[in-house]
């Protein structure tokens, strides 16, 4: 049973030249300053394999030999502290094997660094879904099991973990890769962790645009269901081989979602499997099946949602998928609607309440402009990929 315990404060020195947050982290390690700078051969450029709105990942090797995923947080940053802090509390003492494994970290001066295990294939972003750029072959084997990876890892932090952990921001780009295509679900820098009494919490909306759920963006509530949302985007996005938005696309299919709604409707959903491996040995009804799991997932209404555990049993095959619980999913165009009618409507305040089953966030006050606020995140590449 994971517990988090994460205890940090302010110690400055005499000359008031050195702020450190020391946390109480059990099974981390604290590394030094110049034990990074070593191991990263001085941050070197060429050894940049990531770069996010919190500041960049350089790929090291430790003393020991060890290859790892530098993360260093962006002193300019405003809220990287925050998630900082975050991240160490949550992922501190959980060990699965669809999720990173954080080594240890740095605070030593107004250095802010997370060190990671270093994933050889990169994030799902910046290879499955750049099209002819990336040179590995993602048949639908390699898919199939990144699909029920995340998953996987989903449903254990959904269900398997006290106090149960939402993610908030499962999109492709935290979706990482090991030399044998085990995906890991990475920077928890978002997280929220939702007691078992609690059926939802208020909270700023943070997150990506066209993976956030409705009653989330919208009214910035947040429950499992909200990852579920997104877990259904990226499912769509493996299977298609696309991202979820696509500009130079005609205007009726660059929104992923929609367009899968409107051939699914149509009764030729097949059409959106990936051309790339049509031609392979590839499961084309097994195919079909996941887009139709996507289509549930983002259901509008949570209670059509199911949970990561019964998402895990129909990509597996165990339970059928009833396809009479399908109906239009929710689109990002009705947030556009959503934005402008906000937008016409200066006078509108907003509010959070209170009440029984629910808990408010002490980041609500920054709810109020934050409708489709996307909190940059780290996104790792391989060197040759870069």
């Amino acid at each position: 049973m994971a517990k988090f315990s994460c205890c940090f404060g302010n110690v400055a020195s005499p000359t008031g030249d050195v702020h450190r947050e020391l946390l109480d982290v059990d099974n981390m390690r604290l590394y030094t300053y110049k034990d990074l700078q070593i191991a990263s051969q001085d941050f070197k450029p060429e050894n940049k394999i990531g770069q996010g709105g919190f500041g960049s990942v350089y790929k090291g090797q430790l003393k020991d030999g060890k290859l790892v995923a530098i993360k260093v947080l962006s002193i300019e940053s405003r809220q990287g502290l925050r998630e900082f802090l975050t991240e160490i509390t949550v992922i501190s003492d959980i060990q699965h094997e669809n999720l990173v494994k954080l080594h240890g970290y740095c605070v030593e001066k107004n250095h802010r660094i997370l060190v990671y295990g270093y994933l050889k294939n990169g994030s799902l972003d910046q290879t499955l879904l750049v099209g002819g750029d990336c040179s590995i072959k993602f048949t639908w084997e390699i898919r199939r099991k990144i699909c029920t990876g995340v998953a996987k890892g989903l449903a254990y932090l959904h269900e398997e973990v006290h106090p149960h952990i939402i993610h908030r921001d499962i999109k492709a780009s935290n979706i990482l890769l090991d030399e044998d295509f085990t995906p890991k679900i990475s920077d928890f820098g978002l997280a929220k962790l939702l007691p078992s009494h609690l059926t939802h919490v208020s909270t700023r909306i943070a997150g990506t645009q066209g993976y956030l759920a409705p009653e989330y963006a919208i009214g910035g509530q947040l429950t499992r269901k909200a990852d579920i949302y997104s877990f259904g985007v990226l499912l769509l996005e493996i299977v298609s081989g696309r991202p979820n938005q696509k500009k130079c696309l005609p205007v009726g299919e660059q929104f992923l979602l929609e367009r899968v709604w409107e051939l699914y409707s149509e009764g030729e959903i097949e059409r959106l499997v990936d051309p790339s491996i049509r031609n392979d040995d590839v499961d084309i009804d097994e195919a079909c099946r996941y887009l139709k799991i996507g289509l549930l997932c983002t259901q509008s209404l949570l209670k059509k949602r199911p949970s990561m555990s019964n998402v895990m049993k129909m990509l597996n095959g165990e339970i059928d998928l009833d396809e009479k619980d399908l109906s239009d999913p929710w689109m990002i165009s009705e947030l556009t609607d959503f934005k402008t009618s906000k937008n016409s409507n200066t006078s509108r305040g907003t509010s959070s309440s209170g009440g029984s089953g629910k808990q408010e966030d002490k980041d609500s006050s920054f709810y109020g402009n934050t409708t489709t606020t996307s909190y940059a995140t780290m996104s790792f590449t391989t060197i040759t990929d870069r």
